[in-house]
């Protein structure tokens, strides 16, 4: 007969080798991937360092190109070319880049200009040369002469204008009252209808007047350039000939 703490036992011992086995965590999970890849890596960065790097390209003058007009390089190169023709001993100074001149370069160790002194030119700020050719008793003495040829116009009365007709300003100055003040008798028939044509010869009212006075008016009108008596013909108004005064 088996003993109870026997069986226990075996049962303990069967359920035991029917477990997984449980793996070592003790150096973490994937660790060994981890060290391959770096591994991996090490190597790879050693072979690069290892490689040798290509020798650089030669640059000739033949694989040059020029510059685009209006770039910053394009710019450079005028600018430079500016500079040395500028220079002392640079092409800008030899006659034959200045069409056939010899160019002057400023420098003080030029000599002074020629002074020219062309036909013509005034003097009269030269002090000395002034003074070889004038005096002062010769300036007096133009002074004088020129003084001699004065002559003094004393003002006149102007001439009156002769068969100008009357004179419209006088006539406004003279009247007072306004335009359509019947101060003269009119008579007659179909005044409107003449008073249109008679009007409708002159191009300002000015003229109108001037003929209107001039035909007897304004007592008489027998052209009806007056229909209403006012002595003023053809709307012809006074007023801005009183204002002109009084202003």
């Amino acid at each position: 007969m088996i003993k109870p703490l026997s069986l226990v036992a075996v049962l303990g011992m069967a359920l035991s080798a029917c477990q997984p086995a449980i793996p070592d965590s003790g150096r973490g999970a994937g660790f060994d991937d981890f060290q391959a890849q770096q591994a991996q890596r090490d190597a790879a960065l050693a072979a690069s360092t290892q490689r040798a790097l290509p020798a650089p390209s030669a640059v000739t003058a033949t694989a040059l190109s020029a510059p685009e007009d209006g770039s910053a390089a394009a710019t450079a190169a005028e600018t430079a070319r500016v500079l040395d023709a500028t220079r002392p001993g640079g092409l800008g100074n030899d006659a034959a880049t200045n069409s056939g001149v010899a160019p002057i370069n400023a420098s003080p160790a030029n000599p002074a200009p020629p002074v020219l002194n062309a036909e013509g030119i005034s003097q009269e700020n030269n002090f000395d040369a002034v003074a070889g050719e004038r005096t002062i008793e010769g300036d007096a003495a133009r002074i004088a002469a020129n003084r001699a040829q004065y002559r003094v116009v004393e003002p006149e009365a102007l001439p009156e204008r002769k068969d100008a007709g009357p004179n419209i300003v006088s006539y406004a100055l003279q009247t007072k009252h306004s335009i359509g003040t019947a101060i003269y008798t009119r008579r007659g028939l179909n005044k409107e209808r003449k008073y249109v044509r008679a009007c409708a010869e002159y191009s300002h009212p000015d003229q109108a007047q001037i003929a209107f006075l001039s035909a007897g008016g304004p007592e008489r009108d027998r052209a009806g350039m007056d229909p209403d008596g006012d002595g003023y013909a053809c709307d012809w108004d006074p007023a801005p000939y009183r204002r002109a005064i009084e202003g």
